[in-house]
């Protein structure tokens, strides 16, 4: 980065920027932040010098100058024209999917199963996808039961992902049994809900 450039500090993690710097003798360039695909609130702090500017809404930007950074507004159209070709060139955001089980089952329910070829169009959009499959049971039954049913749901996610096209050398899987329930349960109580496998697309 310019080393007359003095500073971004985030204010969430998540915050996604474009960012066009110049040569250190104008100090020009613009920060931009944009919108979030879920509509999460973000902010951003830009520093230069010993000014900064607080973009904290879709679209807030910073031009930088000589004398600081100046707050301003871009839209959609700005930024696509400014900074269009760099965003292409971004790895797609990691993406998740939950696909459910009938009970002390490796098949799938009937939803999960209609949903399963647009999980498969999904991670086929990436263009080396590194898929992660997690299986997991209800409380039903001892650790051992639903450790192997867990890496058996997880396992046959993998074959049906490899059999529509998606490369076995991408997919990993796991097995975690009752030890992580998306719904909290006493033991032995079969909760639909955690007849689950987790996917992980990045």
């Amino acid at each position: 980065m310019s080393r007359c450039w003095h500073g971004l500090e985030r204010g969430l993690a998540a915050a996604l920027l474009a960012l066009a710097l110049a040569g250190c003798a104008t100090q020009s360039g613009t920060v931009v932040l944009l919108p979030e695909p879920d509509g999460a609130a973000t902010a951003v702090t830009v520093r230069q010098g010993e000014r900064t500017v607080v973009l904290d809404r879709p679209y807030a930007a910073a031009e930088l100058t000589s004398a600081g950074p100046r707050a301003g507004v871009a839209s959609a159209g700005d930024v696509e024209a400014t900074f269009g070709t760099a965003l292409a060139a971004q790895p797609r955001r990691p993406a998740a999917f939950t696909l459910y089980f009938v009970e002390q089952s490796d098949a799938f329910t009937d939803d999960s199963q209609r949903l399963f070829d647009g999980v498969v169009a999904e991670i086929a959009r990436f263009p080396v996808p590194d898929v992660v499959v997690v299986g997991h049971t209800d409380a039903v039954g001892g650790d051992a039961f639903n450790d192997d049913l867990a890496r058996k749901r997880a396992e046959a996610v993998r074959q049906r992902l490899v059999a529509r096209g998606i490369p076995a050398a991408g997919i990993v899987t796991v097995g975690r049994g009752k030890r992580e329930p998306a719904v909290p349960t006493p033991d032995g109580v079969a909760e639909p809900r955690n007849r689950r496998v987790e996917i992980v697309v990045r």
